[in-house]
């Protein structure tokens, strides 16, 4: 049997495979709602047999948008919009968990191919905020929030997720990278605060385990929880896989299940060289010294390769973004490939290859 087609079972929630659609922005919704373009592209992972399918990147709050034309779930009437998505998903056996995010100072963005990066008053735009009064290359000087304003948003996460799992979704996770809020604070670089979410390694992580925190009281028990990382902001001086270790470890104390392990996004020229599978080993590193099951993404497209990550014990998931673009029906197409049957939908069973 291939490790990438063998089930993965996380609290109540067994994966079918291991092979999982990564959370992608689309730039398509409309005053936070998804709509029929989510529907199309989403429902042709759920026809393509994947284990998980993870939605985008959704504001719990309408300022935590990374673009004026990104989804939010900041109710329930924005909530009640993925239920025909995820229903369907479920008709094909696959799992939908959804990505709770606030973008922090990467915030309020028009869509891609404006001439101007970012949106006005007049396109719906807003100010951003962050840790600190400290831009991200090429953005506006953020707002830095107040103690008040961070729990506030601590209990936001907790509602969202509330809402979330209501409307049918299996795994909540909070994102927790790439330069957005979250990251912003457990970030060195972009947190200068003086007060207790600044400082140290517990102050900067304070914030995000606070949401964790409040997301794992208010999801049943049987909901898994991840957290995506950037575990290294790859700069002298940053955030680094030593301090991702200790938080993972941290993580996984209030109830985390895995680790969705990424890189970089809060430094505009970190020196990254992106070459296949070029994050897996902080995946590997934060599995072993965490003890604690991690997702592996970042370049990885060939079956072969992802098979391998999985059989050498690197990851226990793979989250695969361009490759699933490009073919959403990737994990049908890599069954075959590696020489396993898996059920197809009754409609693509004549483009099968093996019988």
């Amino acid at each position: 049997m291939s490790k990438l087609f063998e089930p993965l079972t996380l609290r109540s929630v067994t994966f079918p495979n291991r092979a999982w659609v990564s959370p992608m922005c689309q730039y398509s919704a409309v005053d936070g709602f998804v709509g029929q373009w989510h529907q199309v592209h989403l429902g042709a992972f759920a026809t393509g047999g994947p284990g998980l399918i993870m939605v985008e990147a959704t504001g719990v709050v309408p300022e935590g948008r990374i673009s004026v034309a990104c989804p939010s779930i900041e109710d329930d009437a924005h909530a009640q919009a993925f239920k025909a998505i995820i229903e369907f998903a479920h008709e094909h056996n696959v799992k939908m968990g959804i990505q709770l995010a606030h973008a922090g100072r990467k915030a309020s963005t028009t869509k891609p191919g404006s001439d101007h990066l970012i949106a006005t008053a007049e396109e719906g735009g807003w100010q951003s905020v962050s840790a600190s009064p400290i831009a991200f290359h090429g953005y506006p000087e953020p707002r830095e929030l107040t103690i008040a304003q961070i729990k506030t948003l601590v209990q936001e996460f907790a509602k969202a997720a509330k809402r979330a799992v209501a409307v049918g979704f299996d795994v909540v996770e909070i994102h927790a990278a790439h330069g957005y809020l979250l990251h912003s604070f457990y970030s060195p670089l972009s947190n200068h605060r003086t007060d207790e979410y600044g400082g140290d390694f517990a102050g900067r992580t304070k914030f995000l385990l606070e949401v964790t925190q409040a997301i794992r009281d208010a999801i049943p028990a049987g909901i898994p929880l991840f957290v995506r990382i950037s575990a290294t902001d790859w700069v002298d001086d940053g955030w680094n896989l030593v301090d991702s270790i200790e938080l993972s470890s941290q993580l996984k104390a209030l109830g985390v299940d895995l680790i969705d392990v990424s890189t970089g996004g809060n430094v505009h020229n970190a020196p990254i060289k992106a070459t296949p599978g070029f994050q897996v080993p902080f995946a590997t590193a934060i599995r072993i010294e965490s003890a604690i099951p991690t997702s592996a993404v970042g370049l990885i497209t060939e079956p072969e390769q992802a098979e391998h990550i999985l059989e050498a014990s690197e990851a226990d998931a793979i989250f695969l973004a361009r490759a699933m673009l490009r073919n959403p029906r990737w994990a049908l197409n890599a069954a075959e490939k590696l020489g396993v049957k898996i059920a197809w939908p009754k409609q693509l069973e004549r483009g099968k290859t093996l019988t």
